[in-house]
C-alpha cells in the first residue's frame, strides 16, 4: 500500500501531460473563469468574500472583484463563486464538478508564484486525473453514500494540482496527498444550501493548504489514502485497490478518453438530459403549457438522491427540482441563468405545470451509461398524444461537445455579469491564449475590473 502514494507522488511530479490534455484543460479554465465571474455576486460568494476580506491578505485576486486575497482565501472565495450557480463542469467518471475546486486553486497558486500558463495547464491536467482514478474506484458507492465528490475528490485533486505548480518532489507531494485526504469532506445532504457552493471552495482551499504545508514540512501516514483506516474505506469507497486504479496513470489521460462536460444550463447535472429531450419536443412538435397534461421522466438511481426539491422555495433549490426545472423549459422555452430568480418559482403557470410533473427511477437506465447521464421524457397532451424522448448524454458533453461559439456566448454571458463588455472581451482574449502567457498575472489583472458599485 506504502507504494500507491508514492506513485501519485511521482506521477504529480514528473508526469508530462500530453498537448491535447493541455487544449482540454485550456476550455475547463475559460468555462470556470466564466461562471466565476458570473457567481461572483451571488450571496454564498460575497458571504465567504467578506470572511475572507476580513483574514487579510493581497497574494491573488478574487475574480470579478477589486478584492485580493491569500493564496487560500482566494481559492476559497473563486471556488465558492464557481459553484455558486451550479454552471461549471462535470465529470462522470468522478461525479464531481472537477474544475470548480481545480481551477481557482491553480489559479490562485500560479499568481502567487509567478508562474505561466502551460504550468497552470499541466497542473490542472495532473489535478484531474488523480481525482478521476479515485473517482473511478470509489463510485458509485461513495457519492450514494451521501458524499459531495466535488469536495472530498476535489480537495485530493486541488492538492495534487497545487503541489505540481509549486515544484514539489515525489515526497512531499504524497504527503500533500495525505494532508489533503484528512481535509476533505463534503455533505450532499447541504445540496440546495449555500454550502454545496461552499464545498467547492473548501476543496480549492484545503488543496492550497496542504500543498503549502506539504512544502513548508509537514509530513502525513504513507497509508492515508488506502490504509486500514485510510481515505478509502472511511469513506465507503467502492473499490480498495487503489494500486491498480492508478498503475496506468501517466500512460492513460482519462481527461481525453472522458473528458468534462461543460454545461449549458445552470442546474444541477443530473437535469440536464431531461431538459435536452423536454425542449427538443417543445421545439419539433410545438405544443405549447396549455397543451401539457403531464410529464413522466425515467431516470436512474442515483438522480432522485440529488434532484431532491419537489417544491423548491429558493432558487438554490429549484436547481435540485425536476418539477421545477422540467415545467420552467415548458413555459419558457429555454433554461438560462434568469430561470432560477425568485420571481419565477411563483409564476403561476410553472408552478401549475410543477405538479404534473413525476420523475421515476427505471432500473433500466443504471448501467446504461455514467450515472445522471441517460433519460427517458414521456409528455401527454390533452389530445391523447404521448411524445417520448430519450436522451443520452445532453449538449455540452463529451458525446456532444460545446462549440468554440457556444462557449464564447456562454463565457460573455456570464462574464458581463462582473466586468464590462470591453473587459471581458479582453478577459475572453487571454483565455483563449492561456498555454502562451508567459505570466499568469496579466489574465488575473484583466479579471479584476468590477462594475462600478458592486460588492467587493
Amino acid at each position: 500500500m506504502k507504494a500507491s502514494i508514492a506513485r501519485l507522488g511521482d506521477f504529480v511530479s514528473a508526469a508530462a501531460p500530453p498537448a491535447e490534455a493541455r487544449a482540454r484543460a485550456a476550455i475547463a479554465v475559460l468555462d470556470t473563469v466564466g461562471v466565476i465571474l458570473a457567481g461572483a455576486s451571488e450571496p454564498a460568494s460575497v458571504i465567504v468574500r467578506h470572511v475572507v476580506a476580513a483574514e487579510g491578505g493581497d497574494a491573488c485576486g478574487v475574480f470579478g472583484t477589486p478584492a485580493r486575497a491569500s493564496m487560500s482565501g482566494a481559492a476559497l472565495a473563486n471556488g465558492t463563486a464557481a459553484h455558486a450557480l451550479d454552471y461549471d463542469d462535470m465529470c462522470f467518471v468522478s461525479l464531481a464538478h472537477p474544475s470548480a475546486p481545480l481551477v481557482p486553486a491553480v489559479l490562485a497558486a500560479a499568481e502567487s508564484e509567478r508562474l505561466t500558463g502551460r504550468a497552470v495547464l499541466d497542473a490542472y491536467v495532473i489535478g484531474f486525473e488523480v481525482e478521476a482514478r479515485l473517482g473511478a474506484l470509489m463510485n458509485p458507492r461513495h457519492y450514494r453514500r451521501g458524499w459531495h465528490c466535488t469536495s472530498t475528490l476535489g480537495t485530493i485533486g486541488a492538492a495534487a494540482a497545487v503541489s505540481r505548480l509549486l515544484g514539489l518532489d515525489q515526497a512531499a507531494a504524497g504527503h500533500a496527498l495525505a494532508i489533503a485526504a484528512s481535509e476533505a469532506s463534503g455533505l450532499k445532504e447541504n445540496f440546495g444550501t449555500m454550502v454545496k457552493p461552499l464545498h467547492a471552495g473548501l476543496a480549492a482551499r484545503n488543496g492550497v493548504l496542504a500543498a503549502l504545508l506539504a512544502r513548508g514540512g509537514m509530513t502525513a501516514s504513507e497509508l492515508a489514502l488506502d490504509g486500514p483506516q485510510g481515505f478509502l474505506r472511511a469513506m465507503d469507497s467502492e473499490g480498495t485497490g487503489l494500486e491498480d486504479a492508478i498503475a496506468d496513470l501517466g500512460a492513460r489521460w482519462e481527461l481525453l478518453d472522458t473528458g468534462v462536460t461543460v454545461k449549458l444550463y445552470p442546474s444541477c447535472a443530473g437535469t440536464h438530459p431531461s431538459l435536452d429531450a423536454i425542449l427538443d419536443l417543445r421545439r419539433r412538435e410545438g405544443f405549447s403549457t396549455d397543451d401539457v397534461e403531464r410529464i413522466d421522466v425515467d431516470v436512474d438511481s442515483i438522480v432522485p438522491t440529488i434532484l431532491i426539491y419537489d417544491h423548491p422555495a429558493t432558487g438554490l433549490e429549484a436547481k435540485f427540482s425536476l418539477p421545477f426545472c422540467a415545467a420552467a423549459a415548458i413555459v419558457y422555452g429555454r433554461v438560462g441563468m434568469d430561470t432560477f430568480d425568485t420571481a419565477r418559482l411563483t409564476d403561476p403557470a410553472v408552478r401549475s405545470l410543477m405538479a404534473r410533473v413525476s420523475m421515476h427511477i427505471d432500473a433500466s437506465l443504471d448501467g446504461s451509461g455514467p450515472p445522471l447521464t441517460h433519460a427517458r421524457v414521456h409528455i401527454r397532451l390533452r389530445d391523447g398524444r404521448v411524445l417520448t424522448q430519450e436522451a443520452r448524454g445532453a449538449r455540452g458533453y463529451p458525446g456532444q461537445p460545446a462549440s468554440a461559439a457556444e462557449l464564447d456566448a456562454k463565457f460573455m454571458a456570464c462574464a458581463q455579469r462582473a466586468l464590462t463588455d470591453a473587459t471581458a472581451q479582453r478577459a475572453l482574449g487571454l483565455l483563449r491564449k492561456i498555454e502562451d502567457l508567459n505570466d499568469v498575472r496579466l489574465l488575473i489583472a484583466a479579471l479584476a475590473g468590477a462594475r462600478e458599485g458592486s460588492s467587493a
